[in-house]
């Protein structure tokens, strides 16, 4: 009797044990749970209200954006880690603003004397340049290929050719492309930016530039108040190249091929009219929230999430960016809310750190590198840069940290089960992303984007309407799970196996 009494004291313990297993859930997959596709669209709605006008960085209205995912930060229990124990770390930043009365008119001869104007349509056949001087300028359009002067590579797009009082027709990047590799693109690599060309043209006397890039808009450029530019696509450049006896695509195709140039005079006039203005003493602002971690040895090690904030104001029609970028943040917040309200406490500190300026340079990057919060020695950077669309997750660099990609791919195969892929990321181009510019200073990063469907990048339709909810939901769980697995990780993990 006594064995069968101990018997079923021991059933009755097993049987009330596995009863509070099942009442009492992994809290951990509990606030996993409570990352809601509801929340996260609500935050990508708020940040395109039109109260914040595209979120540029450098005027009040980004700064307003700013404050409110400050308050969202406080309310939810992170500590400020900006300057002098505020939210905001602050840097400068010029910017311009566009305004509607824009065009780009193509004069076409009609009869002996006679002349026409085409005009090109906003936005499907041109964007204003965002950071255009005002002005209107009629002018012949000389080709100068990618507007690089190399004269160390013995090479010169200008070469012999007179842009004096003219509008320059060119290229983006550079002949050489970064999948070439380092060892040949690396001498091109200054040649290949926005405001070498644009500063180069004014060097060479032109007074306006048709920009071949898109058409998209893109605040990352030099300015000059006397120089006006918009960009372009392939509707306006072949009519510019119609009845030259040239091919653009052929002309391209030979340049890259034998690295010579082939610049001409293409005998077109083009009127082009951009109404900005610029302010040059804008301020901008990171945003930076902590939650510390508990490990006293551990908690001096920091795994930051990065999302930048800003988009690209105006240009001239508000252009929201729900993609770019404020899905990322509203994932950032997602994170940050269901590790402090469920009390998920971490080895060690995690940083939410939301860029400013990403499109205007990757300049908060750049700030918060010069002055981080924790030693870059001991940071990881899961950066986060369009991951409202589509049905598949991608990151950057998970091939060159094998260590760190584990935490992501184990996350995924447990509790998400989405499409995943990554690369290996030679980071050899002009910074594009925050996370390049950590890269480039020894910090082990994943950039993670989502996939699948239409993205309007750059443009005025990178609204609402393109954001998936479920791949919000998605992408913020699998950052969550794997942010656990990581801060709680007793090894190295800048050198995890």
């Amino acid at each position: 009797m006594n064995n069968r009494l101990i018997l079923f004291i021991a059933l009755l313990l097993t049987a009330t044990t596995y009863a509070q297993q099942r009442t009492q859930p992994d809290p951990v997959l509990s606030a996993m749970h409570t990352i809601s596709s509801h929340d996260l669209l609500e935050y990508v709605k708020i940040q395109c209200d039109e109260k914040y006008a595209g979120r540029l960085t450098g005027t009040a209205e980004y700064q307003q954006c700013a404050e409110w995912l400050a308050s969202m930060f406080k309310e939810w229990g992170l500590t400020p880690a900006g300057e002098k124990g505020t939210w905001f770390q602050w840097f400068d930043i010029p910017y311009t603003l566009v305004y509607p009365d824009c065009g780009v008119s193509l004069h076409l001869k009609q009869g002996k004397e006679g002349t026409i104007l085409k005009k090109y349509k906003y936005i499907t056949d041109y964007m204003p340049g965002s950071t255009s001087g005002s002005g209107e300028v009629t002018a012949e359009v000389v080709y100068a290929g990618y507007g690089i002067s190399a004269p160390e590579l013995g090479y010169d797009d200008y070469k012999d050719l007179d842009v004096r009082g003219k509008i320059i027709l060119i290229e983006p990047e550079a002949p050489v492309s970064p999948a070439a590799g380092a060892e040949k693109f690396n001498p091109w690599y200054g040649h290949s930016f926005h405001q070498t060309k644009l500063n180069n043209a004014v060097k060479h006397g032109a007074v306006g530039m048709l920009y071949n890039y898109g058409p998209i808009a893109n605040p990352n450029n030099a300015w000059n108040k006397d120089f006006i530019y918009v960009h372009i696509g392939s509707e306006a450049v072949n009519d510019i190249f119609a009845g030259t006896g040239k091919s653009h695509d052929k002309v391209i195709a030979g340049i890259r091929e034998n690295l010579k140039p082939a610049s001409f005079n293409t005998g077109k006039t083009v009127t082009i009219k951009m109404t900005t203005e610029y302010f040059p003493d804008g301020h901008g602002s990171n945003i930076i929230g902590l939650l510390e971690g508990t490990d006293p040895v551990l908690s001096k090690e920091v795994i930051i999430i990065g999302a930048h904030l800003d988009h690209l104001g105006r240009c001239y029609e508000i252009i929201p960016g729900a993609n770019d970028n404020a899905s990322a943040v509203a994932v950032m917040m997602g994170v940050a809310k269901a590790l402090t309200e469920h009390k998920i406490k971490l080895k060690r500190s995690v940083l939410f750190l939301s860029f400013g300026a990403e499109e205007q340079g990757i300049i908060g990057s750049k700030a918060y590198l010069e002055n981080p919060v924790f030693p870059l020695e001991k940071s990881i950077l899961l950066n986060m840069d369009g991951v409202g669309i589509g049905h598949s997750i991608n990151a950057n660099a998970g091939r060159n940290f094998p260590g760190l990609w584990k935490f992501v791919e184990e996350a995924n195969e447990k509790y998400i089960h989405r499409p995943l892929s990554t690369n290996n990321f030679p980071n050899l181009g002009r910074p594009r992303l925050d996370a390049a510019r950590f890269l480039s200073a020894g910090v082990p990063s994943l950039s993670f984007a989502t996939y699948g469907s239409r993205n309007n990048y750059h443009l005025p339709g990178d609204n609402i309407d393109i954001i998936n909810p479920e791949i919000l939901e998605d992408m913020a769980q699998l950052l969550f799970m794997t942010v656990v697995s990581m801060g709680d990780y007793d090894g190295s993990l800048r050198y995890a196996p």
